[in-house]
């Protein structure tokens, strides 16, 4: 087993990216703190076979944009699991929000749930992992760190955010031995529609975009996750690895403003 004894954090364990992470890698012998919003009840399946795999976890529902929260969940977890070893960055809050008609309020919620919990994050699980010498943390971020959605700007603004915020902490974290990564996805076969747009056609037809013609899944996360987080992948930081098969490399097919 390659993560025997590893606590994990994991945050929005109940998205489908969440949910596929315990499933692989309790398989592996990690024991985990999740966050997440319905306080387990939509884990129930992936939780009972965790525990059958021997993981010992523990569940907790916490606004992780404020660092007190954060800072009480690992002393709580600290006493029946042990100190956090990785760090897995999972929020994707995802709304519509145009750069001319987006609301102040809807831009900040897409920043703090996923930009702001992630430094938040970062910090707090960061001066643990220093006192350890030790640790990796990973983003889960998106391919619209770098390109527009077409949708929600305030969406790829987020992602934008995380991408420096990992070179940063890779710079600074990585002289007490934390690996930090961010792993960059694209369209998953799960839910094909989040980016559906009236102003791109970027994902028309996605799936002949992709060179394969095979959209990926969150099981191609978790396993790329698990390579990361083991020792294998001690010579990697600071990097931006693009999960998409390829689908960034198709030109984006704008929808132009006709003449009148």
């Amino acid at each position: 087993m390659k993560l025997r004894n590893k606590v994990i954090f994991i945050t929005d364990a109940d998205s489908f990216s969440g949910k596929a992470l315990v499933n692989r890698l309790s398989g592996e012998g990690a024991h985990f703190i999740l966050n997440s919003e319905s306080n387990g009840s939509l884990l129930e399946a992936e939780l009972v076979k965790a525990r059958t795999a021997g993981s010992e976890i523990f569940v907790v529902q916490r606004n992780l944009c404020r660092s007190n929260e954060v800072a009480e969940v690992l002393d709580q977890a600290n006493l029946t699991l042990g100190k956090v070893d990785v760090l897995i960055h999972n929020n994707d809050l995802l709304k519509p929000a145009l750069a001319e008609t987006c609301e102040e309020n809807i831009f900040l919620e897409i920043i703090n749930a996923n930009a702001k919990s992630a430094f938040i994050c970062t910090q707090t699980v960061g001066r643990q992992m220093i006192g350890n010498q030790n640790g990796k943390i990973i983003y889960i971020s998106s391919i619209h760190a770098e390109k527009p959605t077409g949708t929600t700007f305030a969406y790829s603004a987020s992602k934008g955010a995380i991408k420096m915020l990992s070179k940063e902490a890779a710079l600074e974290l990585g002289r007490h031995g934390v690996q930090v990564n961010t792993i960059e996805l694209g369209p998953m076969k799960e839910n094909p529609d989040r980016f559906i747009s009236g102003l791109s056609a970027l994902y028309d037809s996605y799936e002949r975009k992709i060179p394969s013609d095979q959209p990926g899944s969150y099981e191609d996360l978790a396993h790329l996750v698990l390579y990361l987080v083991s020792d294998e992948a001690r010579y990697i930081n600071g990097t931006d690895i693009r999960l998409d098969g390829g689908f960034l490399l198709h030109y984006m097919d704008h929808k132009m403003k006709r003449p009148l």
